[in-house]
């Protein structure tokens, strides 16, 4: 009942962060005689937001269907036993034979690939096992955090999402960004890895004292 209010909670703030920037916007667009243009823009904005959405849903569709074909061939299992020994070093305290290693590396392998549907309910299933492990279940554990880290900042090879915007648009190359997509997820990726091991080792330095 807890989990539930504070996410009620959550939620109603933002609810009301949303409010007050609209009210905010439209006193203001009224103070300056602006309130035709705020019309324009709301509508316009949202006219160009359902036809990209529809643009993109072929888009998409096609570079997840590839995914799927690869998943289907193999390459997610292939590349999660390649994982084992990343996932033994950054997961130590979860048994290799555990389920919570099992979805582990499969959320791994579908970030990886840019499965980005896949990943989630795999995240998801994780943390569920991880939880299971957990002798603390008010307080996440060290693998749950590092779960999270590595999940938001994760190696990306293929970059669908942001592919299929780039044809939307009519880009020339619209696959120039996986380079450079694959460095920057990289560096994201070390450098979450290294602040959670910071801030773990911080953690338990404060829980000593």
């Amino acid at each position: 009942m807890k989990e539930g209010r504070g996410l009620s909670g959550g939620a109603s703030l933002i609810d009301l962060i949303w409010l007050l920037l609209f009210l905010v916007g439209l006193i203001t667009a009224m103070l300056t005689g602006r309130v035709e243009q705020v019309t324009q823009a709301v509508l316009g904005g949202a006219e160009s937001g359902v036809a990209l959405s529809i643009g993109l849903v072929s888009v998409i569709a096609f570079w997840l269907g590839l995914m799927n074909i690869a998943e289907k061939a193999g390459m997610v299992e292939w590349l999660a036993r390649k994982l084992r020994p990343v996932a033994k070093f950054l997961y130590p305290s979860v048994p290799v034979d555990h389920p919570a290693m099992g979805a582990i590396l499969a959320n791994m392998s579908a970030n990886i690939l840019g499965l980005g549907n896949a990943a989630t309910p795999l995240g998801l299933k994780a943390m569920q096992e991880l939880q299971s492990l957990n002798t603390d279940k008010q307080t996440a554990s060290d693998a749950m955090c590092t779960l999270l880290a590595v999940n938001t900042a994760s190696i990306t090879l293929i970059p669908t999402t942001v592919i299929a915007f780039r044809l939307q648009f009519h880009s020339k190359d619209p696959t120039a960004i996986v380079g450079t997509t694959i460095v920057a997820t990289v560096i994201g990726t070390v450098c979450a890895i290294i602040l959670d091991r910071l801030f773990r080792a911080w953690s338990k330095r404060g829980g000593r004292r």
